[in-house]
């Protein structure tokens, strides 16, 4: 189920955002969890426990608080939730990307454009969801995007995903069972018993080692470098990437 948060310290404006969901649940036959808080100290405690939301509506300017800050908190512990930023003022618009928000709305609201802005998040969504894993990592229950991943190695019962921003993300685990929920990704490749690639990011297949955008070297088995070369070569022609012979 989608799970969406309010924050704002105006009740007035918590209580209109939550009956704007009711009727877009409502007219759109959705079935969405809502929760509303008055503080962001509040809303930072359940994400440190571990709660997750898929949509955030964050209110900019709240007494001795600024919004911006606060979802750089929350970005410590969820990279995808959906940041909206509400606000009586353009100011902080500029500064709100900083932070990956997916809107900035200026106050207020109106059912037409709440209706819009849910229409595309919730697409968003269902974008992201078809292409991720969930894994419970060091920070909690964490959704990981298939897309901005580079490779997962192993190491003992540890898996460590290294995304294209260089941040790792520690869960637990086999590869035999990552890879069994990974058969379905046609760009994901198994060149070591030890590493899962994505086959987007590689630069270079040498006889040894595969080298990673990041430059990570990913070490080849003795005997398998022609089937992993005709691999890659077969999913690149698959996705008519250009070729020079």
């Amino acid at each position: 189920m989608i799970k969406i948060a309010f924050c704002d310290d105006d009740v007035s404006v918590l209580s209109g955002l939550k009956d704007l969901l009711d009727r877009y649940c409502t007219k759109r036959g959705l079935d969405i969890e809502c929760a509303a808080f008055h503080s962001s100290l509040e809303l930072l405690g359940e994400i440190e426990r571990g709660v997750r939301y898929d949509i955030l509506f964050l209110d900019v300017i709240m007494p001795n608080e600024n919004g911006i800050d606060i979802a750089k908190e929350i970005r410590q512990y969820d990279s995808v939730v959906k940041l909206i930023f509400l606000t009586s003022s353009s100011e902080f618009a500029v500064q709100s990307y900083t932070v990956g928000a997916f809107y900035y709305h200026v106050k207020p609201v109106w059912e037409e454009s709440f209706f819009r802005l849910m229409d595309s998040a919730l697409a968003e969504c269902q974008k992201e969801r078809k292409h991720s894993l969930i894994m419970r990592c060091k920070s909690g229950i964490t959704r990981i995007d298939l897309d901005r991943l580079e490779y997962c190695e192993v190491l003992g019962r540890t898996l460590l995903f290294h995304m294209e921003n260089g941040s790792v993300l520690e869960g637990t685990g086999s590869m035999d069972n990552l890879c069994g929920m990974m058969f379905r990704y046609e760009n994901f490749m198994r060149p070591h018993r030890s590493f899962l690639v994505n086959m987007e990011y590689i630069r270079k297949i040498s006889y040894k080692a595969i080298t990673m955008e990041s430059q990570a070297e990913i070490p080849i088995p003795h005997g398998k470098c022609c089937e992993i070369k005709s691999q890659y070569l077969e999913y690149a022609f698959d996705q008519k990437q250009v070729f020079i012979s």
